[in-house]
């Protein structure tokens, strides 16, 4: 067998052309070619997704093919000699290997795995390019020289079977582009499209979303209403075998119940019946917004809710926000995103095509769900603020609970040198990085290099638990996975929560720490001053924060003797739940235009305060009481602070006194309980915050 070099004949070529491998491969090669550009390039749309799904199968089909076309074209030309056109052929063919072995490997990741890597899909669409390119030049270099023979009868056939085997390639990409349209066309996909009912209620001016401040912006149009699939659906993004940690994380967390908690839903009925159904889209923008958008906080719906609803503060609700402004009350713009087709279908095959074209097309996914200013404290701040004015109380405007201009305020505010307006995440500690800490992950939201201190293969991501101070909702609702949740919440409570990523900007010990200030001794008889210093020192707001009104925390106070009798006590629960007067408590007493009590969570009468007490960030307040030091056998009732107590003393009394202060947080007073729960002898749990101890020494007089 001859090994010299021949150079290749017309009639070579033609059969070569004339090959059905040639052919197929050619045509498969030209739309994976143009397709994958596409894809690369072009915006998320459902014909891209389309494309991507026929592009995979034609990747396939190609592979097979070209397993068996590569071996016989390479034992046909490896005896040709060294000439540019080769060199294309063999540089093409090496390329040609990377795109096949890195099409299957994301093929699979796509199609099993929660994510693409990063590296392998890199290496398919630069070897795709390359490829793509060095592969016209090859072939279209093997054509011109027998397009330019015009005598010889093998170059006219040649011509011809080239001529063919490109217009098959060009008619089979158009086919196949045909398909793409058609699956597109064909697959079903969430739409946003939504009207309001014919009897809506306009109560609150021109924004049908009003008293709320939230906006909705759908494909252009201003405060279009939105379809609640299109903004529900939470659990595919874990049940996709994509998010499900942070699926887990979110399901029992106060953003998850927000809209279906028992004390929403009976303080929403009881401002409907006050004010009518249309007030309680003010509550409904950082509660409850899949049923505001889709209009059911309206007149003739008996429930003010809609399908999804139930998801409370959704996966996509928090992703969909655009736009955000401190003023607070839902002053946020929210913007349906794009969704993949199948994602609004639940099933195995749904699941999979979804989740497929999800992990296929990170890039769309990330751009549609992610954005810089969910970094940022202002994205909380739309929500955590709140105020009333006079179209809820009929009188003026009033300030609530805010959460983000006491953190604004406060040492846990940084400005950076070029912007003092804006916090330097170095020095700030921002409420994402309290509230949201990094956990290790699996997940593919893990990394990100937008982070100052992180990396995009940290192997971290942001919790969704939200941790914060509800610490009895989540298992109240019997929510999955409320036990963790509580007994988190409490360490969070007490300080005991570890965040490493910002150990060197906060500070270490309890939350809100206790300091016992008492003399060392005292004499039968003498009045005994207690103080019980309480300090801010890692909450980044006010403490406590959210709703004053209902939120209680307090200072309880005991004195006991050696045989455990208490001689003292301020700030005990009785039998049914409530708080014995005179306790040094944090919290807040609205009242109405009457002056009467706002004490049922009826914010829309409040018009302003009788009290207030709650603690800024790194400051301290005093509880100060007195007592008559009594004898080991007395006993005193509880009293208001700094009221003196007098006890009889017999002579030659002595011993010890020990004093005990705790700080106590319960997320729900017993008044609204009864209200929300009649009958029931529901009492909320009680968390220890912080405690102190300390020892009086009694010695009679003379001693």
């Amino acid at each position: 067998m001859s090994t010299t070099p021949r150079a290749p004949t017309a009639r070579d070529a033609a059969a070569a052309w004339r090959s059905p491998l040639t052919v197929w491969s050619l045509a498969l090669f030209l739309f994976l070619a143009i397709s994958g550009i596409w894809i690369w390039a072009a915006p998320a749309t459902a014909f891209a997704e389309g494309q991507t799904i026929v592009h995979t199968l034609a990747g396939i089909a190609f592979l097979a093919v070209s397993l068996a076309y590569l071996p016989r074209h390479v034992a046909q030309t490896i005896r040709q000699p060294v000439s540019h056109v080769a060199v294309l052929g063999w540089t093409s063919g090496t390329i040609l290997l990377a795109v096949l072995v890195s099409g299957v490997v994301v093929t699979a990741q796509a199609a099993a795995g929660t994510r693409v890597d990063y590296g392998w899909a890199l290496v398919h669409t630069a070897a795709g390019i390359s490829c793509s390119v060095l592969v016209v030049l090859h072939c279209g270099f093997a054509a011109i020289r027998f397009f330019r023979a015009r005598v010889s009868e093998d170059a006219r056939t040649a011509r011809a079977a080239t001529n063919r085997a490109m217009a098959f390639a060009g008619s089979t990409t158009a086919v196949l582009m045909g398909a793409s349209f058609g699956v597109a066309a064909a697959a079903p996909r969430i739409s946003d499209d939504w009207s309001l009912p014919a009897d809506y209620g306009m109560k609150y001016g021109s924004s049908p979303f009003a008293p709320s401040l939230a906006r909705t912006k759908v494909e252009g149009v201003v405060n279009a209403p939105i379809a609640p699939e299109a903004l529900a659906g939470s659990r595919r993004c874990g049940n996709s075998g994509c998010h499900e940690e942070i699926l887990r994380e979110w399901e029992p967390s106060a953003h998850r119940y927000a809209s279906r908690s028992m004390f929403f839903q009976a303080i929403q009925k009881a401002m409907a019946a006050s004010n009518g159904p249309d007030s309680t889209r003010y509550c409904a923008g950082c509660h409850d917004p899949i049923a505001l958008y889709s209009g059911s906080k309206n007149i003739y719906d008996e429930d003010l809710s809609s399908m999804g609803a139930d998801e409370g503060l959704s996966c996509v609700a928090c992703h969909a926000i655009t736009e955000t402004d401190v003023k607070g009350n839902a002053a946020y713009v929210i913007e349906p995103q794009h969704r993949v087709l199948w994602e609004g279908e639940d099933g195995g095959f749904a699941s999979a095509m979804s989740g497929f074209l999800i992990r296929s097309l990170p890039r769309a996914h990330k751009a549609a769900w992610t954005r810089d200013l969910q970094k940022t404290p202002e994205f909380c701040g739309a929500c955590h603020k709140q105020f009333i004015d006079e179209q809820i109380n009929g009188v003026g405007w009033v300030q609530l609970q805010n959460q983000y201009d006491h953190w604004r305020k406060s040492r846990w505010f940084q400005g950076k040198e070029s912007d003092p307006q804006v916090a330097d995440p170095t020095v700030s500690i921002s409420c994402r990085e309290c509230h949201m800490p990094l956990r290790a992950s699996e997940d593919p939201a893990a990394g990100d290099v937008k982070d100052y201190n992180r990396a995009e293969a940290d192997g971290k991501h942001r919790g969704h638990r939200f941790l914060g101070a509800n610490q009895w909702h989540p298992t109240l609702h019997a929510l999955p996975g409320g036990e963790e949740q509580v007994k988190l919440t409490e360490k969070w409570l007490r300080g005991e929560y570890p965040v490493p990523e910002i150990a060197d900007k906060w500070t270490s010990g309890p939350a809100v720490p206790v300091q016992l200030v008492v003399p060392a001794a005292a004499n039968p008889g003498e009045t005994v001053p207690v103080q019980v210093v309480v300090t801010s020192n890692k909450v980044g707001h006010d403490f406590p924060t959210g709703p004053l009104d209902i939120i209680q925390s307090w200072v309880e106070l005991t004195v006991a003797d050696e045989q455990g009798k208490t001689v003292f006590e301020s700030g005990r629960i009785d039998e049914r739940g409530y708080l014995s007067e005179g306790a040094f408590i944090f919290k807040a007493e609205g009242i109405d235009r009457q002056g009467n009590l706002i004490d049922k969570h009826n914010l829309w009468e409040m018009v302003g305060a009788r009290f207030k007490r709650a603690l800024f960030p790194g400051y301290s307040d005093t509880a100060e009481y007195q007592f008559t030091c009594p004898s080991a056998l007395s006993r005193t009732e509880p009293v208001p602070p700094k009221q003196e107590i007098g006890v009889a003393i017999p002579a030659g009394a002595s011993g010890k006194l020990t004093v005990t202060a705790r700080l106590l947080y319960r997320k729900v007073d017993q008044t609204l309980i009864d209200f929300v729960y009649p009958g029931k002898g529901l009492t909320a749990p009680i968390t220890e915050v912080s405690r102190d101890q300390a020892v009086v020494v009694v010695a009679p007089k003379g001693d």
